[in-house]
């Protein structure tokens, strides 16, 4: 391209933008590429040979969409099987119930604190958004002793147990999931509720009917949030999982990482499938999640 031609181009721009749409378009393409290309190298590095991904020159566009990567994954006859299913799985164990049950008990606890009256309400909520502060690696410890002082009295085995899995995830995501429903049912008008009341609903009629449709939004929001959670979690899972039957998604990826022949290309696919699901949800999601997590902000 000649100088003359790249002087009518930049003419051209400069006559149809101004100077600040430029400079926003400018800085809203590097967040853009800054935020997809991570995710675009991931998915394309699953489809590469081990030489493409560890060559010196760096390979943007793979040469074939090789399926090696995800046959080593799924596909029994492979001599790397890794059976990478069974880690899904796994992987739903937890996440779905630690969502489930996170909405249930801040949906109860959050209502509580909105609507009710009684001495150290707000003491208890800031109290309970406190316990989020702090980092969970500081309380993985004391966690895991309580845990396994309470299986030892009552009966279970804190190793390899799901359900513990769980109720520490919970431990994790139901204060801020609290906070999050509490400031959004403050939103919602209270005459609706006792006109409610007073037509005769209890207070968990008037909870079920009314109030939780006025806040789906919101639920939907703390579920994605509590399921993202657990999906993603990484910590607890390899400190409370010693068998690779119970693996789940990110303890097997870093196990396949860790494996002496590396193979960075499965690693990839792996993380691709674990990737995927989230982003899926939160599109599909996304008006709720607009809504949810903006009205709460401003009390009503």
């Amino acid at each position: 391209m000649s100088d003359s031609s790249r002087m009518n181009i930049i003419q051209h721009m400069a006559k149809r933008f101004s100077f600040r749409q430029l400079l926003f378009f400018m800085v809203l393409t590097f967040f853009l590429v800054s935020i997809l290309f991570p995710f675009y190298w991931m998915i394309s590095s699953s489809f590469k040979t081990e030489a493409e991904i560890g060559g010196r020159a760096p390979v943007y566009i793979p040469s074939a969409l090789r399926l090696d990567a995800y046959k080593e994954l799924f596909d029994p006859e492979n001599s790397h099987f890794q059976d990478f299913g069974s880690n899904i799985v796994n992987s739903l164990k937890v996440s779905l119930p630690t969502a489930l049950i996170a909405v249930v008990l801040s949906v109860l606890g959050a209502y509580s604190i909105a609507r009710l009256r009684f001495r150290g309400k707000n003491v208890m909520l800031n109290g309970v958004l406190l316990v989020y502060l702090l980092p969970g690696v500081l309380l993985i410890i004391p966690l895991f002793s309580m845990l396994a002082n309470i299986g030892s009295r009552i009966g279970f085995n804190v190793q390899d147990n799901l359900g513990v899995l769980i109720f520490t995830y919970l431990a994790q995501t139901l204060p801020v999931a609290m906070y999050m429903l509490t400031n959004y049912f403050r939103t919602i008008p209270e005459d609706i509720e006792q006109a409610a009341m007073i037509d005769g609903c209890s207070r968990l009629s008037v909870i079920w009917r009314i109030t939780l449709p006025l806040a789906i939004p919101a639920l939907v929001s703390v579920f994605i949030y509590t399921f993202m959670i657990a999906w993603n979690e990484f910590l607890y899972a390899l400190v409370f999982l010693n068998s690779r039957d119970l693996f789940t998604m990110p303890i097997k990826i870093n196990t396949i990482f860790n494996d002496p022949s590396p193979r960075p290309h499965v690693v990839m696919a792996a993380s691709t499938i674990m990737t995927l699901p989230i982003v899926i949800l939160f599109l599909a999601m996304e008006r709720f999640l607009e809504e949810g997590l903006t009205a709460g902000g401003v009390k009503g």
